[in-house]
């Protein structure tokens, strides 16, 4: 690391020792999601055993879960309190924003409305021919029916 302008080091073979990681440096993701995650588990959260971008945080009967991907988090769950709880101290130790409701994340296109959640893969799909170059080409069938409901067994 270069000194800043006016600090001047006794000799040249002298450096300086970083306090804690940068933004931009390859340790800076790693240091974000050690601290991220010794918050989580400081607040009850559990990391899942399947994903470890995955924490979820059982209430009695109800359920919170935390993704995050890079730097980013999404939050759902059905315990309203605590989702409540946890954004505000997340934004008390990180100064982190809101921004509404999932609409789209990874590739995938989420819309609410009273019956549930759709879920859709169209725009990925359009941006993958696209890139392709198979825009024009004609569709074909698929052994997945488009009207087929899922419903929990």
């Amino acid at each position: 690391m270069i000194p800043q302008p006016g600090l001047s080091l006794p000799s040249p073979p002298h450096v300086c020792k970083l306090q804690r990681s940068l933004y931009g440096l390859h340790q800076a993701d790693r240091q974000w999601y050690a601290k991220l995650y010794t918050f989580l588990l400081s607040n009850n959260y559990s990391i899942s055993a399947a994903d470890h971008s995955l924490f979820l945080k059982y209430n009695n009967d109800k359920l919170t879960v935390i993704l995050v991907y890079v730097d980013d988090l999404v939050l759902t769950g059905d315990d309203t309190e605590e989702i409540n709880t946890i954004t505000a101290s997340l934004h008390h130790h990180f100064k982190i924003k809101k921004l509404g409701n999932l609409t789209y994340f990874l590739g995938l296109e989420i819309a609410r409305n009273n019956s549930g959640l759709h879920l859709s893969q169209r725009k990925y799909t359009l941006d993958l021919l696209h890139e392709t170059g198979m825009l024009d080409f004609a569709p074909v069938a698929t052994p997945m029916t488009h009207t087929s409901r899922l419903f929990p067994g």
